[in-house]
């Protein structure tokens, strides 16, 4: 996960093009002036471009310093042994929970909830996290899984996978949880500016896509992850991550596309094309990352624990 988020200090490479070029395109309130829409001028004050660019900058930097030191400190430890490390990387991790949901939360609101200005929801920042760290976990458990196949991580066994399967199976009941009670508190209270997120996503060519995410993000891999041997098995595990992964990009698919095309599903190569240029960069500096430090902690101090792991 350390080397994983060596990934956040590249991602302002992909992000600078849509602000310098496609942000007209991307968030109408862009360039509309005021005195056009009275719910954007009431707005003004948080949607506009000087404070969007500060706040975009604040979320890379936050988060990037966090897995910089986080990962340093965890290198020396590897090198030195150092209870110092530990304690530091302790400290860090409890400071950087806020900053993380600070971070996260805002940057939800601005880059994906902000491409309708009129639409708000008070759980968007917890939808969007929910998703996120049930994915994670899933490409997780497929990057332990195939660095064992490669004769690294040996120490890995069917207990670490069985824990891994429980926090995917937590995760998938949360994003569902989340999701429901999202869809049934706006669709049940019937406000105009709320209810127009999902009334665009349940009609026309989208949704077909919606009710797969529904049916895809949950109802199929929940029944696999409940059995203790699902969780436990790579080879029925491995195909459940999987899935996971790719219905998390259906989601935020649906997020993303339905406020440009709000008229019905309509692909573009683009769509692929841009999902495989910045992966390819995301997992370069990954594999980059990878080869620069020990793949195992060795002078951990919670290391025997770890390994002896029964559950």
């Amino acid at each position: 996960m350390e080397n994983l988020s060596s990934g956040l200090w590249v991602l302002p490479i992909a992000f600078i093009p849509l602000v310098l070029f496609c942000a007209p395109s991307l968030w109408k309130w862009w360039q509309t002036p005021s005195g056009v829409d009275v719910l954007l001028d009431l707005k003004s004050a948080f949607l506009n471009k000087s404070f969007f660019c500060v706040r975009s900058a604040l979320y890379f930097l936050s988060l990037g310093y966090l897995a910089f030191a986080l990962r340093r400190h965890s290198v020396l430890q590897d090198a030195s042994g150092s209870s110092f490390h530990t304690y530091r990387v302790r400290r860090l991790s409890i400071s950087g929970l806020p900053i993380l949901a600070v971070c996260l939360t805002f940057a939800a609101v601005d880059w994906l909830m902000a491409l309708d200005h009129h639409w708000f929801s008070t759980m968007w920042g917890v939808y969007v996290f929910a998703g996120s760290a049930g994915s994670s976990m899933a490409l997780l458990v497929i990057l332990v899984a195939w660095l064992r196949r490669s004769g690294y991580l040996l120490q890995i066994n069917v207990e670490h996978f069985h824990v891994m399967g429980k926090f995917l199976l937590a995760f998938t009941v949360f994003w569902a949880y989340v999701g429901f009670s999202q869809y049934m508190l706006i669709w049940y209270a019937n406000i105009p500016e709320e209810t127009i997120y999902f009334k665009v996503r349940n009609t026309g060519g989208w949704h077909v896509l919606s009710t797969l995410l529904v049916i895809g993000r949950f109802f199929i891999p929940f029944p696999i992850l409940l059995f203790q041997s699902s969780k436990k098995k790579a080879p029925i595990l491995l195909p459940v991550c999987a899935w996971i992964i790719l219905m998390q990009l259906l989601d935020v698919y649906l997020i993303v596309m339905p406020a440009l095309k709000p008229d019905g599903f309509s692909p573009s190569f683009l769509d692929a094309t841009c999902l495989i240029a910045v992966c390819t960069l995301c997992v370069g500096v990954f594999f980059r990352s990878l080869r620069r430090s020990a793949l195992f902690p060795l002078r951990d101090p919670r290391l025997g624990g770890s390994v002896s792991l029964h559950n």
